[in-house]
């Protein structure tokens, strides 16, 4: 696949953040890099910083963290300026400083802004160990900031209970037709921010006419309405793409002001359409199969 060589930078877009509970500052917008090859992601990556991105999130079953790093390693950027987001496999959540380490080595980078413990895996009863592991990590300077990842809200008051440190972030599947309401709900009470995966819906969504009648009116792209439906609810939100154009547009959902009425359209969507594993069940297996 050919990539373009450049991209032009929005005018008059904000780089909305928002501060986690542990007072270090995130963007709100990113560039998810699931399923993206590793060759694919150095220039996505690349050109996702010229167009403005300051967040990128990947992990190490996307196998693209030696692509990322090269990006990062290769846009000019100062690494200061560039919050990096991966993620401990379930097979390594007995081991989080060696996975932690490999991750590094392959990102080229001596910490990331945020590590997360991919999936609970209620059935390898590891994951609190794992999150006393990231919370050890944390303290010795290799993730400035810890969170999980498909935790529901039982995994969470259990690590919380547990260990008395409270996740930054709990990154969920999340887009129009899927609310997530009960996670969103834990992640509130407890301060923590919510990310979105697969926040278009991994693409169906994009066929529902309450978006589409949306985006016409206000003559924008279905993805933009979406993405500007996250961003007004608080969400932390990190779509992927190949195309540089929609690369940029996607960064320009920042500048879009959803009315209320919109919101509460959009929130009227949610029908339990789960696309991804259930935290419950979901075991992991060697490929990945779930962002």
């Amino acid at each position: 696949m050919t990539i373009s060589a450049s991209v032009s930078t929005p005018e008059n877009v904000p780089s909305l953040t928002t501060t986690m509970n542990d007072g270090h500052v995130i963007p709100m917008m990113g560039l998810g890099t699931w399923l993206i090859n590793d060759c694919d992601s150095e220039r996505m990556v690349d050109l996702a910083l010229e167009a403005g991105y300051r967040h990128i999130d990947t992990a190490a079953i996307y196998e693209n963290e030696a692509g990322v790093g090269r990006g990062i390693a290769s846009s000019g950027v100062p690494r200061d300026k560039i919050f990096v987001t991966t993620k401990l496999w379930n097979s390594d959540q007995d081991d989080p400083s060696s996975a932690l380490h490999a991750s590094l080595e392959r990102l080229g980078l001596d910490h990331v802004d945020l590590y997360l413990i991919h999936w609970p895996v209620p059935e390898k009863h590891q994951f609190d160990d794992a999150w006393r592991g990231l919370i050890k990590l944390r303290d010795e300077g290799l993730a400035t900031s810890i969170g999980v990842s498909n935790f529901n809200p039982a995994h969470l008051e259990f690590i919380i209970k547990d260990t008395g440190v409270v996740p930054a972030v709990n990154q969920i599947e999340l887009h129009p037709t899927f609310g997530n309401k009960q996670a969103v709900a834990a992640n509130a009470k407890h301060g923590i921010v919510t990310e979105s995966w697969s926040p278009l819906g991994r693409a169906e969504d994009l066929t529902n006419p309450v978006i589409q009648e949306i985006a016409d009116r206000r003559g924008i792209t279905l993805a933009q309405v979406i993405i500007a439906w996250h961003i007004a609810k608080g969400y932390v939100v990190f779509p992927k793409t190949l195309s540089p154009q929609r690369l940029v547009e996607n960064f320009a959902s920042q500048a879009v002001q959803l009315s209320p009425e919109d919101i509460a359209a959009i929130d009227d969507l949610d029908d339990g359409n789960r696309q991804g594993g259930d935290p419950e069940t979901f075991g992991g297996p060697t490929t990945v199969i779930n962002q």
